[in-house]
């Protein structure tokens, strides 16, 4: 083939994007909501969603319960009585890490979480949260949704749908999963539901191939990819025409062309060839324990850099090993131990590393699970806890926050929210900090017009600043 025969990266990506593929984009964008729409005046432009599958402690870890100590060993009896979801009950059980006051705050956070810790003055807890379901399944989904069954969009995805991006060669939603394994409930956490399907979360790989089948085969020609291109534009003209409004075709188009584009854009933004040595180890590279999620983190500063509206990180994999999330039924220590050290310094370095360049003043960071853990022990094993629907934490840093802020509570021994926050209004928070009002961003389905939050939710204004 002579030199003249070649086609152009250019070309190439006309051929694909500006014929019959491109057929209306911007009535199509239009659409499906990637104008964005706010309702009023947004304090964060990026969401970064980092989700601790499988239960994390949070009376091991924020939510500080010296009474649970003066009472180790104890039964609860009566109208006290704690009933575990799922093994024998046990006695109370304190803490085995140690409590102590970070920042400017005071934060009391316990030693599972020393380099996080620091970043205490940047963060707000609320410490008042509730599930409506103690099964990991419908709990996942319900943090995920809004809802505990399958089949309704995604947080990310309403993001998606309401905001759009602002990097056309990179995707709106972009999901980093563990490099252990996908999370309970694999893709139904970024689904797009009913939602218009261009806005389902696009899954990035690990360190060694960040985006699965971005290149094609060495044996395939750019001769031969324009052709199959010029043929597959011409077929789904062809078929759009006599198919308006076909919502999978619609979304296949716009995955060819994003695909098209992030061939160029991808491999620069999953290569850290450009960062410091010092950045990769404020986000834990260069320890083998962190390096994994720590490149995920590194990725996620990365994407929100160049316009990705939605980043959603997992830190736990799925269930069948006892060490792969944060299911700490049989021993705590080791379990939360050894996730805590995947987690630690990674999310201690992206706020630090967001904060540094100004990021985290448009930036809204989540860190949540999907319930907490019982305070008595569960007797399967050394020293495990049961699911806790009834109270946990979960954590909210950056654009519009108080800023070393604390929420809500449970009561003394850790067990019940004394005044419940409820995910709606979790989600509720969630979309207000980004500049939609929860209740107008909706879509039409099955008779209805859904939203993230049903019918319910309220934002919680006390952590607004």
């Amino acid at each position: 083939m002579s030199p003249k025969q070649l086609i152009s990266r250019r070309d190439l990506l006309w051929k694909l994007g500006g014929g019959g593929v491109g057929l209306g984009l911007a009535q199509l964008l239009a659409a499906e909501g990637q104008t964005p729409r706010t309702h009023f005046p947004a304090k964060a432009k990026h969401l970064i969603l980092i989700s601790l599958p499988g239960g994390l402690s949070h009376i091991d870890s924020f939510d500080y319960k010296p009474e649970l100590a003066r009472h180790h060993g104890k039964e609860t009896q009566g109208a006290n009585t704690i009933t575990p979801f799922f093994g024998k009950r046990g006695t109370l059980m304190r803490s085995p890490w140690t409590f102590r006051p970070y920042g400017q705050s005071g934060k009391m956070i316990s030693d599972l979480f020393p380099n996080f810790a620091q970043r205490a003055d940047d963060l707000t807890f609320i410490h008042s949260m509730v599930s409506r379901s103690n099964a990991h399944g419908p709990a996942i989904f319900q943090m995920s949704t809004g809802f505990i069954f399958q089949g309704f969009p995604s947080v990310g995805a309403w993001i998606s749908y309401g905001l759009g991006s602002e990097n056309e060669n990179l995707p709106s939603f972009v999901v980093l999963p563990d490099a252990r394994g996908l999370p309970p409930c694999g893709a139904a956490n970024w689904g797009n539901g009913f939602l218009p399907a261009a806005h389902q979360g696009v899954v990035f790989g690990g360190e060694k191939q960040p985006v699965a089948d971005l290149h094609p085969p060495s044996s395939i020609s750019q001769e031969q990819q324009a052709a199959s291109y010029d043929l597959l534009t011409q077929i789904n003209h062809s078929h759009l025409q006599s198919h308006p409004g076909e919502d999978a075709l619609v979304a296949r188009i716009k995955a060819y062309e994003l695909a098209a584009r992030m061939q160029l854009t991808a491999p620069e933004v999953t290569n850290l060839a450009g960062e410091s040595e010092k950045t990769k180890q404020m986000y834990g590279l260069d320890q083998p324990a962190s390096r994994a999620f720590g490149y995920n983190c590194l990725l996620a500063r990365r994407l929100v850099e160049r316009g990705v509206r939605c980043v959603q990180l997992f830190n736990g994999g799925h269930f069948g090993s006892p060490r792969v999330n944060w299911d700490a039924h049989e021993d705590l220590v080791a379990n939360h131990s050894k996730n805590a050290e995947t987690f630690d310094k990674p999310v201690a370095g992206l706020l630090a590393d967001l904060k540094q360049r100004g990021l985290l003043a448009e930036t809204l960071v989540v860190i949540t699970t999907e319930f907490g853990r019982l305070p008595i022990s569960e007797g399967l094993g050394e020293g495990g806890r049961d699911h806790n629907p009834e109270g946990y934490t979960s954590i909210l840093a950056g654009a519009g926050l108080k800023a070393g802020f604390s929420y809500g509570s449970t009561d003394e021994l850790g067990y019940k929210a004394v005044s419940p926050t409820t995910v709606y209004d979790f989600h509720a928070t969630i979309l207000h900090l980004m500049g939609i009002d929860h209740t107008r961003l909706t879509f039409y389905h099955n008779g209805l017009q859904r939203r993230l939050t049903d019918v319910h939710g309220h934002v919680i204004s006390a952590v607004l600043a």
